[in-house]
């Protein structure tokens, strides 16, 4: 199965990001011709007030963004996985992904369980528990027999949830993200292939690059897409800025990994 990580420059205008992801969609099928498509974290909105962003929420199934996942499912015929997008859910909200088949058909849904609450080096706050409410399901789902699972950006830095993953028989865990560049430049990579190595399994991360605006300041995404392989070797990263990067994911290369390195079989502490 070929995967493509869409890296994105969302901004604040819900339309604008619906279109600036078909194009970059349509050009990866154009040129890599995949099977499945990545988008990242919070693409439908990124910045911009907590009004603006409630208001581009929407409820599951149905909204504008929703649909325009499904089409491009049924359009190119590809797997999509949804990066991220504000979820509504009663008087809640959520930090979610959907993710759709060639025929359009959503497959899964994942709420992100890991929230954003950290003050980062150069002094920003971020607070993502006072806008969105915490999932509590660890997601994987079937793509051309493939078992894929869910994840969303500051997950990354929690192994427990990548351990849950893999007993559920991951085999390619996606990462719709939108690191930071003070915490990106230094772990971004380094955790990705870390999660690779001891999940042994093929790690997507699908990223959002560059600035966007959050009240009156210009915020700045890490970007940096990239797929790694069990054995943590990069095997793919987008260029600076929008754009797309692919591989071919070998199951045949991942069950030799696991059969000559068991690491699954060798846990000790189940705690």
């Amino acid at each position: 199965m070929k995967i493509s990580v869409i890296q994105m420059n969302s901004q604040t205008s819900k339309a604008d990001n619906i279109r600036q992801a078909q194009k970059l969609v349509a050009d990866a099928v154009e040129h890599d011709r995949p099977d499945m498509v990545v988008l990242p974290e919070v693409w439908t909105m990124l910045g911009g007030s907590l009004e603006q962003r409630r208001a581009a929420a929407e409820e599951i199934p149905g909204g504008e963004a929703w649909r325009a996942m499904q089409e491009m499912g049924r359009t190119h015929k590809v797997y999509v996985h949804g990066g991220s997008m504000l979820e509504k859910a009663g008087k809640e909200y959520f930090n979610t992904t959907v993710a759709f088949d060639p025929n359009g058909n959503e497959i899964a849904r994942y709420r992100k369980i890991h929230l954003f609450d950290v003050t980062t080096p150069d002094g920003k706050e971020y607070k993502e528990s006072a806008t969105v409410g915490r999932g509590d399901a660890v997601v994987t789902y079937q793509a051309n027999g493939v078992t894929v699972g869910c994840s969303i950006c500051y997950d990354l830095r929690f192994g427990e949830l990548y351990r849950a993953l893999a007993a559920k028989g991951a085999e390619v865990i996606m990462l719709p993200a939108a690191f930071t560049l003070q915490t990106g430049k230094d772990h971004w990579e380094p955790l990705i292939r870390a999660r690779a190595i001891e999940t042994e399994t093929y790690f997507c991360a699908a990223a959002q690059v560059g600035s966007y605006p959050q009240g009156n300041e210009q915020r700045q995404s890490w970007g940096h897409s990239m797929i790694v392989d069990p054995w943590g070797h990069m095997m793919a990263q987008a260029s600076d800025g929008p754009g797309f990067a692919t591989a071919r994911v070998d199951m045949e290369y991942l069950r030799d990994i696991r059969q000559k390195l068991p690491v699954h079989q060798h846990h000790v502490l189940k705690g």
